[in-house]
């Protein structure tokens, strides 16, 4: 057989495993050139948005090749989802990690050497253990998948040290084709990655990172929590959804505050038992409209695929975080929210936390770097999607489905109140040697003649009550925004308060103007119902939801998640075409041949009822 004759024989394989395995018709963007490469024998790093179809592009080769593929996934927690979710395809996979005991795992690396296994899913730290090694050394390898590949670099995120030695896969193993996959990273980690996993001859495929079907909103921080309960009560009742907190206090606090309103909340974060972490997070995977209040500790390969909305009650540290933990919304592709409630506080927080980090000037430099990208996304005039995807080198054009497109943001030239502001804090520092945070400033300026004012005798400086023009709220703007733009800083004293940088100079002596975004009455609103249901017609509504309750039902029965039996696209497609025999069942994206011989009749008996 020639060259070419064996593609064409590995491309045919490869379709007829993605239809009767997974149940679809065809590959989506690169994911047919990417799986060509590893089946091949050949090395990718993939860089692909969540929901983008990245598994796909290693499980697939993995059946295709002889022998078993290892897929290094960093998250012990998920694997068992992972296993549970290919061996309901008839898939044959397992893991090998430190929560099972010497007899389970006896069982897992027999039927690995015996070649029983189509993949392995192994954690990085087990690679340190000469035993591991050794049990690789003995099997047939089909090919290594390196999930979550930005853990390999130092200065992003999700780093994870045991990501560092995972160049040893090239140099134990040169033979076996090696596929590292990620959904977040620049081009400087891009290049870490192919620096440190030693993938400098592979084939490269960069997908565009947008996700058209997230609606992409910021909004002024005014009463977080209310914020935040009217966004899933108007938005995304019954939704499964996520919200990220930067403190385990405020985890604690907002899961409480959702519960007591009724909405069905778990929280999250590192300073929980293990067991309560891990009940929550099987929780939020097994059962419909759960919603998950945590840190940034929780939600790195996730795979829940019906997230509807994502929402941050403080500010992100990067753009790159950002993205990936409003990722995990819509993995599906129906339509989705990342919502972001967004302050002056959270800047005066952030920049005191960059200043008292541990790490050397340069380590602070790049926290600053990550925060003015995110802040400039946060105050950008312009379309959020272009700004998000241009941060990972990518053009775009205004989307039409964020908040700034909805209801474009107006610009205004706030330079005259910025010198007012910049002349309060000088004076204070200059004439009186003091410095005060935000509140105490906009009082100044606003000729507040309140306890506090007066005791400091500030009442008598020059810049008392020449901020009329403005209110309290159009003050805090400009601080944050002045915060933003580096025209203003945060002293290192812990308390918060303010201070001149270098650049404040050129606005206090009128050779910068100032640019600010004017506050916005209200954030722009969505329509207010399931953005799941805004999907479904509603003569089709009834049936969509009478297969959520057995697929409900079936989840309970298998202890599996939901989205294990089938996704809400899945469900979504039987509600409207209403198929009669398994034949049609079978065209509906997501029905693969194991899933239809075990749920065939039952959705069959279903449709006909409904």
């Amino acid at each position: 057989m020639t060259t070419i004759d064996t593609a064409a024989a590995a491309n045919t394989d490869a379709l007829e495993i993605l239809h009767r395995v997974f149940g679809y018709d065809s590959f989506r963007g690169q994911q047919a050139e990417i799986i060509q490469q590893v089946i091949g024998g050949g090395d990718a790093l993939v860089l692909m948005p969540t929901g983008g179809g990245k598994s796909l592009c290693y499980q697939i080769p993995a059946l295709v090749r002889p022998g078993t593929g290892v897929v290094i996934s960093p998250l012990i927690a998920l694997m068992q989802d992972q296993v549970d979710a290919l061996s309901a395809l008839g898939v044959r996979a397992a893991f090998l990690n430190s929560t099972q005991d010497g007899a389970e795992r006896m069982r897992v690396e027999a039927a690995f050497l015996a070649g029983q296994l189509d993949l392995l899913y192994l954690a990085p730290e087990r690679l340190r253990m000469d035993s591991t090694g050794d049990l690789l050394d003995r099997a047939n390898i089909a090919l290594f998948a390196i999930d979550e590949a930005h853990c390999v670099s130092q200065w992003g995120h999700d780093f994870r040290p045991d990501y560092l030695q995972l160049s040893v896969l090239h140099e134990r193993w040169p033979s076996v084709p090696r596929i590292a996959l990620t959904a977040t990273a620049t081009e400087q980690t891009h290049q870490e990655i192919v620096r440190r996993l030693d993938l400098g001859g592979s084939a490269q495929f960069v997908s565009s990172f947008d996700r058209p079907n997230i609606q992409y909103r910021i909004e002024p921080k005014n009463q977080p929590l209310q914020q935040l309960l009217a966004l899933i009560r108007g938005e995304h009742p019954g939704d499964a959804g996520i919200v990220y907190c930067l403190s385990r206090a405020s985890v604690e606090k907002t899961a409480e505050f959702l519960v007591e309103n009724g909405i069905p909340a778990l929280p999250y974060h590192a300073g929980l038992d293990s067991s309560v972490r891990q009940r929550n997070q099987s929780r939020f995977l097994r059962e419909d409209g759960i919603v998950m209040v945590a840190t940034i500790a929780f939600g790195m390969g996730i795979d829940k695929p019906d997230v509807r909305f994502v929402a941050h009650l403080d500010l992100p540290k990067s753009v790159e975080g950002y993205y990936q933990e409003t990722g995990r919304a819509g993995r599906d592709g129906l339509p989705s929210t990342a919502w972001l409630a967004y302050g002056l506080q959270d800047v005066v927080q952030q920049r005191r936390m960059i200043d008292s980090s541990e790490g050397d000037r340069a380590h602070r430099l790049r926290l600053s770097q990550h925060l003015d990208a995110m802040l400039a996304l946060c105050e950008t005039l312009e379309c959020r999607r272009v700004q998000l995807l241009a941060y990972f080198g990518e053009s775009s054009t205004a989307c039409g489905n964020c908040d700034t497109c909805l209801n474009p943001p107006e610009g205004w030239d706030g330079t005259i109140p910025a010198q007012k502001l910049l002349s309060t804090v000088v004076r204070l520092a200059r004439e009186r040697n003091q410095k005060f945070g935000a509140q105490h400033i906009i009082d100044i300026l606003l000729g507040k003649r309140n306890a506090r004012v007066e005791q400091q005798g500030h009442d008598s400086m020059s810049t008392f009550g020449i901020g009329g023009e403005l209110g309290e709220q159009e003050w805090r703007g400009v601080v944050r925004q002045l915060l933003a733009q580096g025209l203003l800083g945060v002293n290192s004293d812990g308390y918060g308060t303010l201070v001149l940088t270098e650049a404040s100079a050129g606005v206090l002596d009128g050779t910068r103007r100032v640019s600010l975004r004017r506050e916005p009455e209200r954030a722009a609103k969505a329509a207010k119902k399931s953005a799941v249901a805004a999907t479904v017609p509603a003569e089709a509504a009834p049936l969509f939801e009478k297969l959520r309750e057995w697929r409900a039902g079936e989840a309970r029965e298998q202890a599996v998640p939901a989205y294990i039996i089938f996704g809400d696209a899945t469900l979504r497609g039987i509600a409207l075409t209403k198929p009669v025999s398994l034949d049609q069942l079978a065209q509906i994206s997501g029905v693969g041949e194991k899933k239809l011989e075990a749920y065939g009749t039952a959705l069959l008996e279903i449709v006909a009822a409904g």
